[in-house]
């Protein structure tokens, strides 16, 4: 058989409402949304960790970040971990990681070094947007040598304290003054609009493309987004395609509304939405450029999209910003669009699933084994006729020091130290009100526990034992 090719669209940051297609009324994604109006379109789909690493390696091997023992930022990820270009490249694909990947920390090490391959083929691998010296800045090297001085985003914290530790000289300029993990401002980029991080990811991209055309074998490629992670940044023109005033802002229940906090109030949170959307739509323009290449190739009815994030952002909901514990929707809840030639016609799919199941759809489309180790569950029969679709009931978040479980109504977390926490996403503001005291919810409580408990068990993945005894 002919097996498809693989194209996966992989953005940073980006929640599940930040399509229009899924009903955001102030955002501008047209490329995206026409996508959306051909794929499988997974309103309901959720990620196994609500930071970028650990989420990113689950996505990649669909295993769940307990079993493989990454539950938080900064491990590793082994060199000999099975992932997706390892299970596809036994069939004969070739495979290509152009961007962001995060399989390794970023503040301590050399970004000139070699990386890893991790089963890629092709790696041009560029974790933050001209923070280091690494495939990005040589490609703006030499485009246009004269931006070098304007694209970095700003050193991390963590990166300051090991060239200090180390008496490292940071041989990148950061002509950037605001505090990146703090500023809530929408901020123009600096330098000419098409060498912007994901203008490097897309024309990348499209050089692969353009090279695959001329090998007989199928390829993988995953164009990996480094927007809309703040800080928020992007080209001028597409921060003017909102009137920042007119952007809507969430409500909060009365009891956190009298909270005096000025980073919450409608013009900052509106402040932030501006930068994320302008964001958003810049990666938009791209997918669209990356989309119209392979229809240009002719290779789009041979070729599987699938268009996802690796976690989502908060905006101020909560009183809270960006990533991480505790994976409220806003954070583990992310876009997933599969189009696959022959197999989809537009149309949502209401079921929950989990960043697992992709690894194992993809492996199915290709006509390829499963194999055991891999704990997601295939999402073909969800292309297709959905009276046929199974169903799961749950979906599994997992982090260093507690575990989640979300439900159509409920969403359970349960900390080491016994603490649990339960939402009722039913009740207005219900991830705003925890009701585990509450005696009409005891239970549910009693039900989510159960459910947990079982689905650790289920994930436990021993090690092989021999036939003999």
């Amino acid at each position: 058989m002919q097996r498809p090719n693989i194209l996966i669209l992989y953005t940073d940051q980006q929640r599940w409402d930040g399509l229009g297609a899924n009903g955001n009324p102030d955002i501008q994604t047209p490329h995206l949304d026409a996508l959306a109006a051909e794929s499988a379109n997974f309103d309901h789909h959720f990620v196994q960790n609500p930071v970028c690493m650990p989420s990113r390696i689950s996505f990649l091997t669909g295993r769940y970040p307990g079993a493989l023992r990454i539950t938080h930022m900064g491990v590793p990820v082994p060199e000999d971990l099975q992932t997706l270009p390892h299970m596809l490249g036994t069939a004969g694909y070739v495979s290509a990681n152009i961007g962001k990947l995060h399989f390794l920390p970023h503040a301590n090490r050399d970004h000139r070094s070699v990386h890893p391959d991790y089963g890629f083929d092709h790696l041009e691998v560029s974790d933050e947007p001209g923070t280091y010296e690494d495939a990005y800045r040589a490609w703006v090297r030499a485009r246009c040598p004269e931006a070098l001085d304007h694209i970095s985003l700003g050193p991390p914290p963590t990166n300051l304290i090991w060239n200090q530790t180390m008496r490292v000289e940071d041989p990148v300029p950061h002509p950037q003054t605001w505090d990146r993990n703090s500023s809530l401002d929408a901020v123009p980029f600096a330098g000419p609009d098409d060498m912007t991080h994901t203008a490097f990811v897309a024309e990348q991209t499209i050089a692969y493309l353009q090279r695959s055309q001329q090998r007989a074998e199928p390829f993988l490629c995953i164009a990996g987004f480094y927007s809309p992670h703040n800080p928020w940044v992007a080209p001028q023109r597409f921060l003017d395609l909102y009137d920042r005033d007119s952007l809507s802002v969430p409500t909060f229940p009365p009891e956190w509304g009298k909270r005096e906090d000025p980073q919450f109030a409608p013009d900052a949170l509106r402040t932030a939405r501006h930068g994320y959307y302008a964001m958003i739509s810049e990666v938009d323009h791209h997918v669209g450029r990356i989309l119209a290449e392979l229809d240009r190739l002719d290779l789009a009815e041979d070729t599987i999209v699938v268009f996802t994030s690796d976690h989502g952002e908060r905006l101020g909901e909560y009183h809270q910003w960006y990533k991480g514990y505790p994976g409220r929707d806003v954070v583990s809840r992310v876009p997933l669009l599969i189009r696959a030639p022959g197999r989809t016609v537009g149309h949502p799919v209401h079921n929950i699933v989990e960043a697992v199941d992709v690894v194992p759809t993809l492996l199915e489309l290709a006509g390829l084994q499963i194999p055991p180790e891999v704990q997601g569950q295939s999402l073909v029969p969800c292309l297709g006729d959905l009276e046929a679709a199974p169903a799961k009931q749950d979906a599994l978040m997992e982090m260093t020091g507690w575990r989640s479980l979300r439900t159509e109504r409920w969403r359970y977390i349960c900390h080491a130290d016994g603490r649990e926490v339960l939402w009722d996403l039913e009740a207005e503001f219900g991830e705003y009100r925890d009701v585990s005291g509450d005696p009409a919810c005891q239970s549910a409580l009693a039900e989510m526990r159960h459910r947990l408990l079982q689905r650790l068990i289920q994930s436990e993945q021993p090690l092989a034992r021999t036939w003999t005894y």
